[in-house]
């Protein structure tokens, strides 16, 4: 496996935009303003995501995600949420995605985030062998199922 892992916090890298563009396709999701949902990304101050990129420097994957927090007037849990994830079909099935997963579970438990939360609607067989339960008391806005996993 001959890849480079980078870490983005800024949405205006090429490869980051045209495999984002790759995955919201094979989703069926058209988007009307492309730069505009970039600029959005990269204005929330939040977004990041770890590039997966070949020997040639082609993007094989990309994992999007933020650390937020659940927030009660007594009690803070920092937690990582995990927003987009993607391997180009040509690299699925050898180990690419575990390695992006593992990368970003890293970062959230180096930056105090103890729990890791993301909504899945065609991946759960993945998420389930990485050791995420369902968790049946979040609701999604976006109604998916919802994924958990204690990291510490």
């Amino acid at each position: 496996m001959a890849e480079n892992v980078i870490l983005l916090s800024d949405f205006t890298d090429s490869r980051f935009r045209t495999a984002f563009q790759t995955y919201f396709h094979e989703l069926d999701i058209s988007v009307k303003d492309w730069d505009g949902l970039f600029r959005e990304m990269d204005e929330e101050k939040v977004n990041q995501a770890f590039l997966l990129t070949g020997v040639g420097g082609e993007a094989l994957g990309f994992l999007q995600f933020q650390t937020a927090s659940f927030t009660h007037w007594f009690l803070e849990e920092p937690f990582g949420f995990i927003r987009e994830f993607w391997v180009a079909p040509a690299f699925r099935r050898r180990g690419y995605g575990s390695l992006l997963l593992e990368r970003t579970e890293a970062y959230f438990l180096e930056h105090g985030a103890y729990r890791a939360i993301l909504t899945a609607d065609d991946a759960a067989a993945f998420y389930l062998a990485h050791g995420y339960k369902k968790a049946p008391g979040i609701q999604a806005k976006n109604n998916m199922e919802v994924f958990s996993k204690t990291l510490a």
